[in-house]
This record gives C-alpha cells, structure tokens and sequence, in this order.
C-alpha cells in the first residue's frame, strides 16, 4: 500500500494528534501543588496542550475542504444539552480561574438537526479563545436568530481586532491573527450547515468583550 503525499500529510497530523492526546492525558493526572507558580504553569501546559490538539483537528477538517466538500452527519440533537456540557466542560478548563456562566433562551426548542461533533469543535475552539483572553468570565448561550439557532461564546476581553471583525463579515481570509485558523475552521462549518437553501454562518461581535456566534439554520 503506498500513500500519496495528501494521505501521508493527514496521516502525519493524525499521529501528532494522538501522541498530544496522550501527552495531555499525562498532564491531566499532575496534581496542583497549591504554589501559584506550579500550579499556574500546569494550567498554561494543559490548555496549550488542549489547544494543539484542537488546531490539529481543524487542520484536518480544513484540508478535507480543500479536496472536497464536507458533509455533516446531521442528526437532532439537544441545544441545551449542547450548552449545558460546554459550560462544564468550561469549567473544568478554567479551574476557578474565572467565572463561567451559561443561557439556554426560553424560545430554543428542545431540539434541532446539526452535527453535534462539529458544531462543539468550533465552540470548543472559541471557549479555548476566551479562556486565554478573558478577564473574569465566559459566557455560553443558545438564543434563536431570524430562524436560526445562535451558539455563543462570549467573553469580558478587549474584543477582537477590527480587522478579524471585517474579515469575518466580509466573508475573506483573516490574516494577522493566531484565531485566524480557528475560525476559518468554524466559518466551514456553520456554512456545511444549510436547509432548503439558508446555510450557516459565523458572526462576530465586541459587546462588553468579544462574542462569537455560530448561527445553524
């Protein structure tokens, strides 16, 4: 059996990814100490680790659309289910370090047909987002847009840079910017999202800190 160059590429990514995944498991088991200094380091270590490994995954997924296009499994699932394991899932990441809090709106219905494993993907890279820019809390919410169900992450930083907000809007490559790989990557899959004819897309926004929001039609 020979590979191609494409098929070594992802085969390669494939085992780094495994290895961090390993490593991270490693890091997982190091206990706190209770000295700021360890154990402020061990959290660095952890979420860069985590970090890694889900830019991996987007590098993956991106390649795969640049071969072709990708094709959720589309199923019904529990948007507040959905956000009710972010938030934890957040909590555990932050380790008290800040304040996570998290909204299902009353007009979200009980379910809606999305890839889940996708769709927490590209959530799971905006909370790793927040947790390294902000300063107190993170906010996880599901709200109801013109027809589409908005996920947000939203977050008390400076916001993003105006040129990220410009790219995003404009529909173009966003250059500059070490969150540019992450959302291309949930920009791809909001838009691999589409029923009878209104796809999915990202939005962007600085209120009170920086809000990312996937809308899913």
């Amino acid at each position: 059996m020979s590979f191609a160059g494409s098929d070594f590429y992802a085969a390669l990514i494939h085992e780094l990814k495994n290895s961090l995944g390993l490593l991270s498991m490693s890091i997982e088991g190091v206990p706190p100490n209770g000295e700021p200094a360890h154990d402020g380091a061990l959290d660095e270590a952890r979420l860069l680790c985590q970090g890694v490994i889900d830019r991996l995954n987007q590098a993956l997924l991106i390649y795969k659309a640049a071969n072709g296009p990708i094709h959720p499994m589309i199923d019904a699932c529990s948007p507040h289910d959905l956000v009710h394991e972010l938030a934890e899932q957040t909590r555990a990441l932050a380790r008290g370090r800040l304040r996570v809090e998290s909204a299902v709106a009353d007009e979200v219905p009980v379910l809606w047909f999305f890839d889940r494993d996708l769709v927490n993907m590209a959530l799971i890279n905006a909370v790793h987002n927040a947790l390294r820019y902000a300063g107190s809390a993170i906010r996880i919410e599901a709200a109801m847009r013109d027809g589409f169900l908005a996920l947000r992450v939203a977050d008390d930083s400076s916001g993003y840079p105006q040129h990220v907000l410009d790219s995003v809007a404009a529909g173009t490559a966003i250059r500059g910017s070490g969150t540019g790989l992450g959302l291309q990557f949930a920009r791809l899959i909001a838009q691999s999202h589409d029923n009878h004819g209104r796809c999915g897309a990202l939005r962007l926004s600085n209120e009170g800190g920086a809000a990312f929001e996937l809308l899913l039609p």
